[in-house]
């Protein structure tokens, strides 16, 4: 059973008994001058205490959002609390669009949760793999046909440069069928199915690197948060996306691949965007530039998504530090002497 009290505040629900009195009508009226004082003063009391507890519950039901979210140029976006899940602001969030390279998301997440993974395994590169990025213009982790890099390695080699000749390697490594054609496919099929698991029902891949066949590898940005939600429950993943840099050991076949992410990169080749863990960003003709982010602070996450975005860079500092409150370095993270241009990357 709930109360109520109309005042200039506005209608406020009070628990049974706070301000009560103030709420009651009068049994009886003053018959003597000391009868009217005592009187007085009794609604007085109950009027402060309806005060009280009507302002109480005002400043409980303050959002923490107070301000307005910052204007975006992205032409979808959708920002989440990573802990709670739930939508703090978006633009657009289930218009399907492309999302070039960040479907490597969703190759991570269909491999780095495996049943019985060993991220040890060797798998030898083919010469098909690279041929597949010379076609297309890929982006690529360099890979040479002939070179065994582990499960792990290869995993670097996709979330870090974009390699989409790793990503090839993976999904011929973890898909099934007599065929190279055979085992994409049936890999891409794995991809689908998590995405309907995990609920994103305007999502369909047809690739397994970002580049469509078809035109038709599209998501909703509410789709690729909730992706990114899931993934970054994986520790494994979770270390892949924040590393900045990674060695395979420098030898003849293998080289070093840094994040293609600017937010976790340190100045000056990136914006060392304080609490920054991730994600994977992604370009394309029919993309545009997307972002998948992910900034911790004072124990609180949020994950990010920004599809065909000029200033993703801009509008993912601008969301977190709106979400979470400006960090020391935070503001200054976007500017740059004419000496410093803005960095970006092709992916």
């Amino acid at each position: 059973m709930q109360r109520y009290a109309q005042g200039r505040v506005g209608l406020r629900t009070l628990p049974v008994g706070a301000g009560a009195e103030a709420l009651r009508p009068s049994t009886s009226s003053p018959t003597t001058g000391a009868d009217l004082i005592t009187h007085l003063l009794r609604r007085a009391r109950g009027a402060l205490a309806v005060t009280i507890a009507a302002g109480a519950l005002l400043t409980v039901s303050v959002p923490a959002h107070a301000a307005a979210a910052p204007p975006l140029t992205a032409a979808g976006a959708f920002l989440l609390d990573a802990n709670s899940g739930a939508t703090l602001t978006s633009k657009a969030p289930d218009t399907r669009r492309q999302m070039a390279s960040t479907t490597k998301i969703m190759t991570a997440a269909v491999v780095t949760t495996l049943p019985g993974l060993n991220l040890d395994r060797r798998v030898t590169v083919k010469q098909e793999y690279l041929d597949y990025v010379y076609r297309e213009g890929a982006s690529s982790a360099q890979l040479k046909a002939g070179a065994t890099p582990t499960v792990r390695q290869l995993l670097y080699a996709m979330m870090l440069p974009s390699g989409c000749d790793a990503a090839y390697a993976l999904a011929d490594t973890f898909g099934s069928g007599s065929t190279i054609a055979a085992r994409k496919a049936d890999f891409i099929a794995k991809m689908n199915a998590k995405a309907k698991a995990l609920g994103m029902t305007n999502t369909l891949y047809d690739t397994f690197d970002g580049i469509s066949p078809t035109g038709n590898n599209r998501t909703t940005p509410r789709d690729l948060a909730k992706l990114a939600r899931y993934a970054m429950t994986n520790t494994l993943f979770q270390t892949l996306v924040k590393t900045t840099s990674y060695s395979s050991g420098g030898t003849s076949t293998l080289g070093t691949w840094s994040n293609t992410n600017l937010l976790v990169q340190p100045r000056p080749t990136g914006y060392g965007f304080p609490g920054a863990t991730g994600i994977k960003t992604g370009t394309g003709t029919a993309a545009g530039k997307c972002l998948v982010f992910s900034v911790t602070r004072n124990g609180k996450t949020v994950i990010g998504v920004l599809l065909n975005d000029e200033e993703r860079y801009a509008d993912s500092m601008a969301l977190s530090d709106w979400a979470l409150g400006p960090a020391a370095g935070s503001k200054a993270a976007l500017q740059r002497s004419s000496t410093e241009p803005v960095p970006d990357v092709r992916d």
